[in-house]
């Protein structure tokens, strides 16, 4: 994907991103950052109201913002967005796969249907998003996919067995489009958080923070626009010779 800053200095004016559960958290701070340089950013969310209220809120960056409304777990939206997007904005040079749930549970009390869902949200919505961007990306010759896995995929989580599988099966999807896409000049990374300031941290009770704290070597929780800037630089030129990896952004949880 390479730049078009043209005057304006931004690397990414003229692209065209998608990202997937773009409304808050992490997915809302790569929206901004692919905005801040530029780009067209197509952005998908589960509520009509959110969707629209992000719309207004990011329509002062450098970007232009297009929401859509989108449930990840029914095959049919994710055809939808895809087609939506190829046919309003004619292409798509980034697509960022980070909308997820959880459903926590010990393991022999978890129900399937807890584990289908964390599963179909997570990895299998990923897998079909990346079969359908991939058609585009191949009549094009060129793009970039960035997959936001976690570092519970590498390391594993008590009480997040599903969770922990979807994101250990991003990663290996990761590798595998990697190797088969890169015929096309299309690249594959993955992103691997850690303990990320979001809705979820903000939940955990002061003890449980101070205990999760504890195991990080740098001594504090990290920040969604930490993780946007990892995005932001797969998407950019200088990433050009790197695919099939994947990058944790957890200071030092997991090495």
């Amino acid at each position: 994907m390479a730049s078009d800053a043209g005057a304006s200095g931004r690397p990414l004016e003229g692209r065209v991103a998608l990202v997937t559960g773009g409304t808050r958290g992490i997915g809302r701070a790569i929206v901004e950052a692919l905005l801040d340089d530029g780009a067209t950013v197509a952005f998908t969310g589960r509520d009509a109201a959110k969707v629209d209220e992000a719309v207004r809120a990011l329509e002062g960056r450098a970007g232009k913002p297009v929401g859509l409304v989108a449930e990840m777990g029914r095959a049919e939206d994710i055809q939808r967005i895809v087609s939506e997007t190829d046919k309003q904005l004619e292409r798509v040079d980034l697509l960022v796969n980070n909308a997820g749930i959880t459903k926590d549970g010990l393991l022999v009390r978890m129900k399937d249907a807890d584990w289908d869902e964390v599963l179909g949200v997570n990895l299998r919505a990923a897998f079909q998003m990346t079969r359908a961007v991939a058609r585009l990306m191949i009549r094009q010759r060129s793009g970039r996919i960035v997959n936001v896995t976690s570092a519970a995929g590498v390391m594993g989580t008590a009480g997040q067995a599903n969770y922990a599988a979807a994101k250990a099966g991003l990663i290996g999807l990761t590798k595998s489009t990697a190797r088969e896409l890169s015929h096309w000049g299309i690249l594959v990374n993955a992103v691997a958080p850690g303990l990320i300031e979001t809705d979820m941290a903000a939940a955990l009770s002061g003890k449980m923070r101070e205990e999760y704290v504890a195991q990080v070597p740098l001594k504090r929780i990290g920040t969604a626009s930490e993780v946007a800037a990892v995005v932001r630089f797969l998407a950019s030129e200088g990433a050009g010779y790197i695919t099939g990896q994947v990058i944790h952004v957890n200071g030092g949880l997991y090495m």
